[in-house]
């Protein structure tokens, strides 16, 4: 279905036909993504004495399961600042609006000493003088290992405070990316591109300027066949009330702009 529709002062003319899902399955095998020292998530059954819920099992008339995962360590997650805060703020009351303007760009990072960091030069390079409500930045080489990997101690590559320092400046409010954090895995707690994108200065006592409905999604996946430029993000998350929600963010493609 093609429409067109208003987005803040633009007019735009999307093909909603053709979603572009950039969310990674939550699975109960090895191919599930994992990240923090976790084991697989567990989907099962529920069992009740000689009772299962399982249809194929001949005792239930519907499948019954059980879900246990951690939003942060599973999958595409969306969180809000409430992620490293002292006082509990819930994703699912920030994030109220789920349309955004986004842009899509591919990054290599760059190797400094041990680690790969997504420098501010590149993401400012990226984005070429624009400025949207969304970034969707997808790391090179994108394989697709990085559906199934297991981030934990691996040193994965993140984003420069400067980086997210910059995104803030311009005005971005959802950032979205294909690592397990925008922060080094192994960084003695300063999480300083979360800090920064969110404007917390202190998590003990939040500043009245932090930007409480911004949100970082991490652990997307952006196919090679979707290629850099600007789209029409639908951002969802389940209704949880916690700092973080497993999400489903879905680009469409902007036919015009007007």
């Amino acid at each position: 279905m093609i429409a067109t529709i208003k987005h803040n002062d633009k007019t735009l003319t999307v093909d909603f036909s053709q979603p572009l899902d950039i969310s990674l399955p939550l699975t109960n095998d090895n191919q599930n993504p994992i990240a923090w020292y976790q084991d697989e998530p567990k989907i099962e059954p529920v069992t009740m004495g000689d009772w299962i819920g399982k249809v194929s099992e001949g005792k239930s008339w519907t499948n019954f399961n059980n879900i246990f995962f951690n939003p942060h360590a599973h999958g595409t997650h969306t969180e809000c600042l409430g992620h490293i805060t002292k006082d509990f703020y819930s994703v699912n009351q920030h994030l109220k609006t789920f349309f955004f303007l986004a842009n899509l760009i591919s990054i290599e990072p760059v190797e400094v000493g041990d680690d790969f960091i997504i420098t501010k030069e590149q993401v400012e390079k990226g984005l070429n003088g624009t400025n949207p409500e969304a970034i969707v930045i997808r790391t090179l080489p994108n394989i697709e290992s990085k559906k199934h990997k297991n981030y934990s101690h691996s040193n994965p590559p993140y984003l420069s405070d400067k980086a997210a320092t910059y995104l803030r400046e311009i005005g971005i409010k959802h950032l979205l990316i294909d690592l397990p954090s925008v922060d080094k895995e192994h960084d003695e707690g300063k999480l300083l591109a979360h800090k920064a994108f969110w404007n917390v200065k202190d998590v003990n006592q939040v500043n009245e300027d932090a930007r409480f409905n911004c949100t970082i999604t991490e652990m997307i996946f952006v196919d090679n066949s979707i290629k850099d430029g600007s789209y029409l993000l639908n951002l969802q998350i389940a209704s949880f009330e916690n700092d973080a929600s497993p999400s489903k963010p879905i680009l469409y493609k902007i036919i015009a702009n007007h």
